[in-house]
């Protein structure tokens, strides 16, 4: 009878520490002045390390944008700015642009029109996709 409740008690402990995960969400940032090479990149990821909540901070000099995963219960995003305002940064939050719905090949697209005319139709198909 003691092994069932503690099999019960274990059972409910598993149970609420599941269903209070962390809340970890991600935001990506424009920092002012850009980040221009690995100095740049290498006193951003050392400095921001140290904020209350951040999980993980990815750098890409390409697009000179700063990716940061934080803990949402720890800290908020105001707080990671004030963070890049210590190294005397200013960041921008960054809002992704939607992009337009795909468009897909229809089935009738594969099927022949005479004369050896499907794989044409499938590369002008192919070029109408891509070509925006």
């Amino acid at each position: 009878m003691k092994q069932v409740k503690i099999l019960w008690l274990v059972a409910a402990l598993f149970c609420a520490t599941t269903a209070f995960g962390k809340d970890i969400k991600t935001v990506v940032f424009k920092t002012t002045p850009e980040m221009h090479c690995n100095n740049c990149e290498t006193k951003i990821k050392n400095n921001l390390r140290f904020e209350k909540g951040v999980k993980e901070i990815v750098t890409d000099l390409g697009d000179k944008t700063v990716t940061v995963k934080y803990d949402a219960d720890k800290t908020t995003v105001e707080a990671l700015i004030k963070g890049f305002a210590k190294i005397k940064y200013s960041a921008v939050l960054v809002t992704e642009k939607k992009r337009g719905r795909k468009k897909y090949l229809s089935r009738k697209d594969y099927l022949p029109r005479g004369n050896g005319r499907v794989l044409y139709s499938f590369q002008v198909r192919f070029r109408k996709l891509f070509d925006r």
